[in-house]
């Protein structure tokens, strides 16, 4: 080994050292967080859901008059968050099987990104879409 490989390891590491453990950036911890928060979400979302199929089996009129609640505002942005959610969780779920499945390093900072750009990128498209 040359004296120029031997020296650099040592200042990396005192680099590393001088940072608090703690101020690190941590991405796959804010993706494990998204992807649990996305998932409680979704729970959340599932009585209202049964609901809604409760109405369905009690007729086409019944139905209609419940749905009739999403022409609200709140009710259209909460459905715009719903969607992001579930896109969001099913991306961050197929990081999880691929960290499992694959003999591969990830590039932990970028693959969070991108997951989080394609979630948004559905409820952006659900958005416009008028749905």
């Amino acid at each position: 080994m040359s004296a120029g490989t031997q020296t650099a390891a040592p200042r990396r590491n005192a680099l590393r050292a001088a940072r608090p453990r703690a101020a690190r950036p941590r991405a796959g911890f804010a993706a494990a967080l998204l992807h649990r928060l996305s998932g409680i979400a979704l729970a959340l979302f599932l009585p209202m859901h049964f609901i809604a199929l409760g109405t369905a089996l009690q007729g086409a009129d019944r139905l209609e008059s419940f749905l009739g609640l999403t022409h609200n505002g709140f009710v259209r942005t909460a459905e715009w968050g719903l969607v992001s959610a579930l896109a969001l969780h099913m991306v961050l779920g197929l990081r999880v099987l691929a960290l499992e499945w694959f003999v591969t390093r990830e590039r932990t900072a970028l693959v969070v990104s991108a997951c989080v750009a394609a979630g948004l990128a559905v409820g952006l498209l659900f958005l416009l879409g008028g749905a």
